[in-house]
């Protein structure tokens, strides 16, 4: 969904959704066939698997915060009717940052 919007938002030529469209539709299988190809040769205990994991978990944390930020809250954040009531605010921001206190909270355990 959050793909298909970036790409109404943009007004790309047919064309171009056409190809991005079908990219983002062969990434899965592609990666699944890339997994199986590698299974007897990878080693998830070495230490490039591991670094690599963690490149990898880093680079999807950070676009996941980031779209949760910019794209989600920034709207709701930046809209007059917020902008005009301090009580809604402060009752947003507090819920913000519980809610990332409990996904923290949570995260310790996953």
């Amino acid at each position: 969904m959050g793909l298909e919007s970036c790409i109404t938002q943009a007004r790309f030529k047919k064309v171009s959704v056409t190809i991005m469209g079908l990219f983002f539709v062969l990434t899965t299988p592609v990666g699944i066939g890339i997994g199986i190809g590698i299974t007897d040769i990878y080693d998830e205990n070495s230490p490039i698997a591991l670094i690599v994991e963690g490149i990898f978990n880093v680079a999807s944390s950070g676009i996941l915060i980031y779209m949760a930020l910019v794209d989600l809250l920034a709207a709701d954040f930046m809209s007059t009717k917020m902008q005009n009531s301090g009580r809604l605010r402060l009752g947003c921001n507090v819920s913000l940052l519980l809610g990332a206190g409990f996904m923290s909270l949570i995260a310790k355990w996953a």
